[in-house]
């Protein structure tokens, strides 16, 4: 049984009670919707019969403040809360860092990386150059860290990979989704790249601004890339594929399958000693992500990748 600790929580990012009820397949509905999150509550209910992974168990949980700790321990029946992250070192065999606040994923995977426990670390993995070369620098020395979005393992996009042949040649990827390009650009990037594996970033031009964030991506002999990200219009993540035969709209919605999946991948890595997804492959699209901020704080200057 491989026993995981779970470092969690980040405003608005309820990651950690749900990976936790996926893993250990329970859950507390009205504890989960009294904290503001009766979405996810409805996708677990709904997904009742496939909750658990086998083999593994969520059996740590660290909060910054202990009263969110012991409410994701109580939810997901976790068995040990502990009051400092480092209590989890020879605890535990695994960490998920559910937070999605990438300035703090530094500090607090650093314990476990150094203790050479595998480490899975919410999106984005990154938003600082150095801190994207300090987590490639461990991987080198031999390190497990593996991070990506959910978004990778979604069904629709999956299909999407399935009938992309009948597209003909792949001209333009749009994607449109809600909120910022720091947190969730990710998910549209994840999303197109899991679609077409072989595509490779050559440039990336930021040409919106705060809340209205519009990134054209430029490939190697592939389709332009043009991702919206609108904080004031309704939430969805829609990325679409026009080839010279067809085109392909993605509107990817089931938040639960992917979740599921994410983490069956992440123990499935731990079992076979290494990540299953390639870190060059998180390094290439946190890279992107990276310089279309470093493009909108240079008044939309395209910023070449090699």
């Amino acid at each position: 049984m491989i026993r995981i600790g779970i470092i969690g929580m980040s405003e608005g990012n309820a990651h950690p009670y749900s990976w936790s009820s996926i893993i250990n397949g329970r859950f507390d509905g009205n504890e989960i919707s009294r904290l503001g999150y009766p979405a996810v509550t409805a996708y677990l209910e709904a997904n009742r019969d496939t909750l658990g992974i086998p083999d593994a168990t969520v059996t740590h949980v660290w909060c910054q403040e202990r009263t969110l700790a012991e409410s994701i321990a109580h939810s997901s029946g976790i068995a040990s809360v502990v009051a400092q992250l480092d209590e989890m070192v020879g605890q535990v065999d695994a960490v998920i860092l559910g937070r999605d606040d990438p300035e703090n994923h530094v500090a607090m995977a650093k314990p476990f990386i150094e203790a050479k426990i595998p480490v899975f670390i919410d999106k984005p993995l990154a938003y600082s150059r150095e801190d994207l070369e300090w987590f490639a620098d461990q991987v080198r020395n031999g390190r497990f860290i593996m991070s990506c979005s959910s978004m990778r393992y979604a069904n629709e996009c999956r299909v999407a990979k399935q009938e992309l042949s009948s597209l003909g040649s792949i001209e333009l990827i749009t994607a449109v989704g809600k909120k910022d390009w720091k947190k969730y650009g990710i998910h549209l990037l994840e999303a197109i790249f899991a679609v077409m594996q072989d595509l490779k970033p050559l440039s990336v031009q930021h040409i919106g601004e705060l809340d209205r964030e519009i990134v054209h991506v430029q490939t190697a002999d592939g389709p332009d890339i043009m991702l919206h990200l609108f904080n004031s219009i309704s939430g969805t993540f829609q990325v679409s594929f026009f080839g010279t035969n067809h085109w392909k709209l993605v509107d990817i919605r089931n938040s639960y399958s992917m979740f599921r999946d994410n983490m069956i991948e992440f123990v499935r890595s731990v079992q076979e000693g290494k990540p299953r997804l390639r870190f060059e492959d998180t390094y290439q699209l946190i890279n992107v992500i990276l310089a279309a901020n470093e493009s909108r704080l240079e008044n939309g200057k395209r910023i070449l990748l090699f």
